[in-house]
């Protein structure tokens, strides 16, 4: 059974089939470890929480929210296991009244160092792991699940075999959608709707996705929440001083980051650049971000290699520079702040979120990007500028157009910084509680109502720059993929 823990994960041959599922569960991490604290196993298999005293009718103390989150996690190297780190730490940061876990994903052949946020890993590719898994939870006083998914990373036909994860819950469900299909396949419909059938709340990072879950799949929208994808809180500055302390001083600088692949547009952006030269001669193309590691692991580095041809061919080494590696946080947002102008050249509409783009407008830097569905949504209040799909000329005259006003840029970045604020992670974590909160039986809610921090003193909180801003652990900060 491959499910293990990554303080057990010796042990990951504990019990045997006559001892049954649970058993085998629960050998895994003993009640108590946990959470520092003895916990109550299985506190939803008989019903809704019982009060303090039955008898008194008193309603049970408040105690801690837990909350297991299940996806990808660092240091897996992917843009949702960035999310699920980060919305985990978050949501974490908010005070004693939330305690949380993630329940980490393991691809074929990966091997991890998991940090102490992971409490449990689930070999992707093994069936019987995942309503193992399932019974974990129930067996240890979890109180809700949020679920990361994304076709892909779980397995089976479309994911099918999370499936049995969620059957065997005994406590409510929260998915985030990373991606929402509008045009499903029958396997990929079948998972879907039954995702939505067990969510309490789903949660989206766009209108968009919520419009394609009533239309395609007969959602109720009342279970629907919108929350935007989470940023750092930092600071806004003007390029120039990132800029001299990257060594880049008199240089246009235009960002793309992310892992590299094949659906990024990148080709488009590099056909563009002897155009931009034309009319900016210091600009300096910096494409950040290593090699997908699916398709490191199937090709190698052709693809990129591709690139790098194409660059000489067009006489561009002086003004495209691939960084091929990870970074940390601090040096991811020095990056940012550097650059003049951030593109996000993707070749399809159907792309609901982008953490890269997230993270560039929240750090206040005028974007240039095709209008897939995220940046039409976000970019929609001039905050930055559309190009067509596959589209150098039109593309190559956008950021002419930017590099040549100063003025032009400067106000598009503050326009975005300001409107980016409500998503720092701190906001985007109080808004999730929220959602656990509206998850819950009642009685369970008044449990924890006193305990938990409201959106409403938080939001407080943030917009006067106080204790409550949440930055994730800098040491284990990775960049989002998409």
């Amino acid at each position: 059974m491959a499910v293990t823990t990554r303080r057990m994960a010796e042990q990951s041959g504990h019990g045997t089939a006559e001892h049954g599922m649970a058993a085998r569960v629960q050998a895994l991490v003993p009640a108590g470890e946990l959470f520092g604290r003895t916990l109550e196993p299985l506190r939803f298999a008989r019903g809704p929480l019982p009060s303090a005293d039955p008898r008194s009718g008193r309603e049970a103390p408040a105690r801690p929210l837990r909350i297991a989150f299940i996806g990808n996690s660092l240091p897996r190297r992917c843009g949702i296991a960035t999310f699920t780190s980060d919305l985990a730490m978050a949501v974490g940061a908010l005070g004693d009244g939330v305690e949380t876990a993630i329940i980490a994903m393991c691809d074929p052949g990966g091997h991890y160092a998991w940090p102490d946020s992971v409490v449990l890993s689930i070999d992707q590719a093994d069936p019987g792991a995942y309503r193992a898994a399932g019974e974990f939870i129930n067996a240890h006083g979890f109180d809700c699940v949020c679920l990361q998914h994304e076709f892909g990373i779980y397995g089976g036909e479309a994911g099918a075999y999370l499936l049995s994860l969620i059957a065997a819950l005994k406590v409510p469900l929260v998915t985030t959608l990373h991606t929402v299909l509008d045009r499903p396949d029958a396997a990929q419909r079948r998972v879907m709707e039954a995702i939505l059938a067990a969510s309490a709340r789903v949660v989206v990072m766009a209108a968009k996705g919520r419009d394609i879950l009533i239309e395609t799949f007969g959602a109720d929208p009342h279970r629907i929440a919108i929350i935007p994808h989470g940023i750092p809180d930092a600071r806004f500055e003007t390029p120039d001083r990132a800029k001299r302390r990257l060594g880049l001083a008199g240089r246009k600088v235009i960002l793309t980051f992310g892992l590299i692949g094949r659906n990024k547009g990148i080709e488009t952006m590099i056909e563009a650049m002897p155009a931009i030269l034309a009319g900016s001669p210091d600009a300096l193309y910096i494409l950040m971000g290593a090699t997908h590691p699916h398709l490191l692991r199937d090709e190698g580095e052709a693809y990129r290699e591709s690139l790098q041809a194409r660059v000489r061919a067009l006489g561009l080494e002086n003004h495209v520079l691939f960084i091929n590696r990870f970074v940390d946080r601090p040096e991811l947002l020095e990056q940012i702040a550097a650059c003049d102008i951030y593109v996000t050249p993707y070749p399809m509409a159907a792309q609901l979120t982008s953490g890269a783009l997230a993270y560039s407008h929240g750090a206040g830097r005028p974007v240039v990007s095709t209008p897939y569905w995220h940046a039409a949504e976000l970019l929609a209040d001039g905050s930055g500028v559309l190009v067509p799909f596959g589209d150098p000329e039109r593309l190559g005259q956008a950021v002419v157009a930017l590099l040549g006003d100063e003025a032009a840029r400067l106000a598009m970045g503050r326009k975005a910084y300001a409107a980016s604020r409500p998503t720092v992670w701190a906001e985007t974590a109080a808004r999730y509680v929220e959602c656990f909160r509206g998850a819950l039986p009642p009685l369970a809610q008044s449990q924890f109502a006193e305990s938990l921090p409201s959106l409403r003193s938080f939001r407080g909180s943030c917009a006067q720059g106080a204790a409550g801003t949440f930055q994730p652990d800098s040491r284990t900060a990775l960049l989002p993929s998409c």
